[in-house]
């Protein structure tokens, strides 16, 4: 069984750093996609970063979050992190890790069907 756990959420002002950990347990395929989706209120839920390794390691971002945010991922500890930098009202949103999706990419960053396992959410609010 997997088990996707959050951590890291919390509350900063405009321009603050924060840093979320998605610690996984069980067995996950080191040729899988692993993401981080957020949904705010109101909102559909939406992919903001992905992370896939296979020697290589390869990225992808939302364009709201480029050059903001950056996922890494530790497979000796088999931890996904997102490093969030000068954050926005608008980052406010409950934010999800995601994994065990076959295929990871720009095309692949909404399609929350693809990936089979998620945790339970660690919320991230942004003051102005």
């Amino acid at each position: 069984q997997v088990q996707l756990v959050e951590s890291g959420g919390g509350s900063v002002q405009t321009g603050g750093s924060l840093r979320l950990s998605c610690a996984a347990s069980g067995y996950i395929s080191s040729r899988k996609c692993m993401g981080w989706f957020r949904q705010a209120p109101g909102k559909e839920r939406e992919g903001v970063a992905q992370i896939y390794s296979s020697g290589v390691v390869i990225t992808y971002y939302a364009d709201s979050v480029k050059d903001r945010f950056t996922i890494s991922l530790d497979n000796a500890k088999n931890t996904v992190d997102l490093q969030m930098s000068n954050l926005k009202p608008e980052d406010t949103a409950m934010y999800y890790c995601a994994a065990g999706s076959p295929y990871c990419g720009v095309g692949s960053l909404n399609r929350l069907g693809l990936f089979p396992y998620w945790g339970q959410g660690t919320q991230v609010t942004v003051s102005s």
